[in-house]
């Protein structure tokens, strides 16, 4: 994907979460606390389930060394940025080490 995220960034605080945003929580598979988040407040309840447990299914919550585009230098947690389609609209998915947002393009 040739979106640019920050390699400084840090998972965002609750100011940065409409005041309806959906929060489904969950547990990954050794115990910690994760959550995914739809900021639209447009993607039915039981997508957001499905897209949570497949994410913890997939082992992807946790911390991550990633360079930024392939680099020599690794970031410890730094977010990764990818898309999911639910219906017909496309949605911005990030990930960060124990929480997944669901934005809008």
């Amino acid at each position: 994907m040739d979106d640019y995220i920050d390699p400084q960034a840090r998972c965002p605080g609750p100011e940065s979460l409409r005041p309806d945003a959906v929060i489904i929580e969950g547990r990954t598979h050794n115990g910690h606390a994760c959550r995914i988040i739809d900021n639209t407040c447009s993607v039915a309840r039981k997508d957001l389930v499905e897209v949570l447990d497949g994410l913890i299914a997939a082992r992807r919550f946790g911390m991550a060394a990633l360079s930024a585009r392939g680099g020599q230098t690794l970031v410890i947690g730094r977010p990764e940025a990818t898309h999911v389609q639910f219906g017909d609209t496309l949605y911005r998915l990030l990930l960060y080490p124990y929480e997944a947002r669901i934005e809008r393009f």
